[in-house]
């Protein structure tokens, strides 16, 4: 007999094979005739019909025929309402928890890029940055405007900087920066992968190359005060990205300098301002961490800054600023993840007490057929 036989067969019983044991006799039968069919034919066909049964079993099984255990809530208004409610409930305690800890931290935010700028200067920055005969050194006082416990962390922020370019993110070789034994790969460092002579560069390509170098100093009543540049970089890109067998070699010593040098007898894995930056930012406008001062800084306290004004963002029309902050149990000031969670708890007891009113007001029996659509118009069924 035909395998379609079969499966017209086995169609044409309909609702007869409700349950699963019945559809498994029924597959029984069909596979004890393949059998038999297929001892009369045998050959490639005999291949071809076990196939098709197999086929046939995978269709059969419970996870096809959305058998297998569930969980399928039933959504009656007593659930609804009381998931929503519960939701605000717990959202706006920890979104007002979230704000108050984003306005307890105190930061200083101070834009040099322009005003460390001189006036006679202002008119061709770029110059004024790629030369070498200017003074770049730039001072300002920044007061302090509540007390900020230590550890004040110090930020450089930059704009309209973009790290997260294709190009440039892939413009690296993470074999070199970590063992000293792939020195000589360069693959993805183009331009920055060789010096003219074909020595590799280490490390190579565009990431370090551009890496920050602009440098902070501070001071309180002409007394210096230390800025701690430890532990800055996290301790796992330390241990694996970047091997402490692995030094700085032909580093910036092309025709271009794009970033600040490196100290050739420090490995990598303790070049932390390096570290840092090459572990590149998501988004255009960015902040990473310089150092942390270690001492207390008093509300009203001035402080003198002195700034080495040498990294190029006039170029690209980028922005850079210091960033002066201290923290708190959700990190750094930001009001989003405080403001989302009120939102969402604020529009889930929303819902609630709506669907409350909704109920309270046009209540309905659950499951009932009347409100089916042939049942409310039955003349255009």
């Amino acid at each position: 007999m035909p395998k379609g036989g079969h499966v017209d067969d086995y169609a044409s019983m309909g609702e007869g094979l409700a349950t699963s044991d019945e559809k498994e006799r029924a597959w029984g039968q069909i596979s004890e005739t393949e059998k038999g069919d297929d001892n009369v034919r045998g050959g490639p066909a005999e291949d071809d019909d076990r196939r098709s049964g197999a086929f046939f079993q995978i269709l059969d099984s419970r996870f096809t025929q959305q058998e297998l255990p569930a969980c399928k809530p039933l959504l009656t208004p007593t659930i609804v309402i009381s998931t929503f409610a519960l939701i605000g409930i717990l959202f706006i305690p920890i979104g007002l928890a979230s704000l108050s800890a984003s306005e307890n931290v105190v930061e200083i935010v101070y834009r040099y890029d322009t005003e460390c700028i001189p006036q006679q200067s202002q008119d061709d920055k770029v110059a004024f940055i790629q030369s070498s005969a200017t003074d770049k050194t730039c001072r300002t006082t920044l007061t302090v405007p509540k007390n900020m416990k230590a550890p004040v962390h110090i930020y450089y922020e930059l704009y309209n900087f973009y790290q997260n370019h294709r190009r440039y993110v892939k413009n690296r070789n993470d074999k070199q920066l970590r063992s000293k034994e792939y020195e000589l790969e360069t693959t993805n460092c183009a331009p920055e992968a060789t010096t003219v002579d074909g020595s590799p560069i280490v490390p190579c390509g565009l990431i370090a190359w551009s890496l920050f170098n602009d440098t902070y100093s501070f001071a309180i009543q002409n007394k210096a005060i230390e800025v701690n540049k430890k532990n800055i970089a996290w301790q796992s890109d330390k241990d694996e990205k970047f091997g402490s067998d692995v030094y700085p070699k032909n580093f910036q010593q092309g025709g271009l300098i794009g970033g600040a040098k490196l100290n050739e007898s420090i490995p990598l894995s303790e070049q932390e301002d390096l570290i840092v930056w090459m572990r590149t930012a998501a988004l255009p406008q960015f902040r990473k961490l310089y150092g942390r001062i270690e001492t207390d800084l008093v509300a009203n306290e001035q402080i003198s800054v002195t700034i080495q004004n040498n990294y190029n963002t006039y170029s690209f029309e980028g922005e850079k600023k210091l960033v002066l902050s201290t923290t708190s149990w959700i990190g750094g000031k930001n009001d989003f993840l405080g403001v989302a969670y009120l939102t969402v708890g604020s529009l889930c007891l929303f819902l609630a007490l709506a669907f409350i009113v909704l109920y309270l007001l046009k209540p309905r029996t659950l499951g009932d057929p009347s409100y089916l659509s042939w049942n409310r118009n039955p003349d255009r069924h």
